[in-house]
């Protein structure tokens, strides 16, 4: 099976971040068109084409028919694994008993010499001195000596002898999984290729039966755009006018925008595991990237969820409240909220900086800059304080006119 070895150019991965979210909101504002769309198809066939989703979204059951084949590849991807394994554990066998042999060859060869020069020193000793008893020792040593590393030298031959055709065989059992996923992904992607000519003509008959059906409402599909308008409607109320509804436009704009990451999250996910259990290459940039980039998510996003009033809180008494009794304590709560924010932005204005300034990296073979996410912990500390002035401003009003009318 061919590796991956695809890491993501840094301009790739700033350009999607970028791209991607502007195309998604001009298409999420399009006018919904029913009916199959080509491009949609072919969209499917490169992201999920092994799975055969590109036939399923155009009601084609014959996309079924992928779905073995891509499950026997993995299949036998984990047999491959299984035999890399048992390869390993073979050639360290291997290794260790060859290291072994290398050792005690010459050793056990001249090991007669050695006796007959420690017999020779011994037959020279006088008789019960001290040179005469160290001989025996050493003589006797040699020869113990002698026999334990015969015995070991047999014993890593013997191993040896054993292990070598085992290796063989876990080599060639690694190469026959190997084969076999390779053999179904070229399968694979044979019918993709064929799909890839066939997708307009499915499209239209898809389209054709499509448009012969009756036509009827689908209540669940109803109930789900009346539950998109209303929660589309909903945060639409909380944008103001004049200079506060600026910022709060801004503030739908970045949260919106940096919501379409998560789709951009499902892609990278889908390829890391398609890379890691079809081809066996794992990637250190997927993880990492969107590590990174859910980071900036979640900081650009915070004026988003104050504008729409999304940060999680306790609002048992507070929800029960008049908006005078709101406002006014919430202008005494803003203390702590711009003490907050104004924190976030003077301690992500350091780090940036110092990340700026060292032009700081990350350790992997990625070695994506780093100083660009941490700008990201300023522009969001921005974002929520000129939320947070724009919601001051507004209770400041709510008092101001109920003063009035008081």
């Amino acid at each position: 099976m061919p590796s991956i070895d695809f890491i993501l150019p840094h301009w790739l991965y700033w350009g999607g971040l970028i791209v991607f979210p502007l195309v998604a909101m001009v298409m999420a504002r399009r006018r919904r068109t029913p009916g199959y769309s080509v491009p949609i198809a072919y969209m499917i066939l490169f992201t999920g084409g092994l799975l055969g989703l590109h036939r399923l979204y155009l009601r084609n059951m014959w996309g079924l028919i992928f779905l073995p084949i891509f499950f026997s590849i993995l299949v036998f991807n984990a047999q491959g694994r299984e035999a890399r394994e048992v390869v390993s554990e073979t050639a360290n066998a291997v290794s260790s008993a060859q290291r072994i042999v290398d050792r005690l060859e010459p050793k056990v060869a001249g090991a007669d010499d050695k006796i007959a020069g420690l017999e020779a020193d011994l037959a020279e000793a006088e008789e019960g001195s001290f040179a005469q008893i160290r001989a025996e020792k050493e003589l006797e040593k040699a020869q113990e000596a002698k026999v334990t590393d015969a015995e070991r030298l047999d014993g890593a031959r013997a191993d040896l002898e054993a292990a070598g055709p085992a290796l063989e065989n876990a080599r060639a059992a690694r190469q026959q999984w190997s084969d076999f996923a390779f053999y179904a992904l070229m399968l694979l992607c044979a019918l993709i290729a064929i799909d890839a000519v066939l997708i307009p003509g499915m499209v239209r008959k898809a389209q054709a039966r499509a448009d012969a059906e009756p036509t009827k409402t689908d209540p669940a599909a109803a109930a789900l755009e009346h539950i998109e308008h209303e929660e589309e409607k909903k945060d639409h109320d909380h944008i103001g006018t004049g200079w506060t509804g600026a910022i709060d436009r801004m503030s739908y704009f970045c949260g919106e925008f940096v919501s379409y990451w998560a789709v951009i999250a499902v892609f990278a996910y889908y390829f890391e595991v398609v890379a890691r259990y079809v081809f066996n290459s794992p990637t250190i940039w997927v993880h990492e990237g969107m590590f990174l980039m859910f980071g900036m998510q979640y900081l650009i996003a915070g004026a988003y969820a104050a504008l729409t009033d999304a940060h999680v809180k306790v609002d048992v008494f507070y929800a029960e409240w008049s908006p005078l009794r709101k406002a006014v304590v919430d202008l005494f709560t803003s203390i702590f909220f711009f003490i907050f924010a104004g924190t976030l932005l003077v301690t992500g204005w350091i780090f940036a900086m110092d990340a700026t300034v060292v032009n700081e990296i990350s350790f992997s073979e990625w070695t994506i800059a780093y100083w660009p996410f941490k700008w990201a912990i300023v522009v969001g500390a921005v974002l929520l304080i000129l939320q947070g002035i724009a919601k001051l401003a507004r209770d400041v009003d709510i008092v101001r006119q109920n003063l009035q009318a008081g």
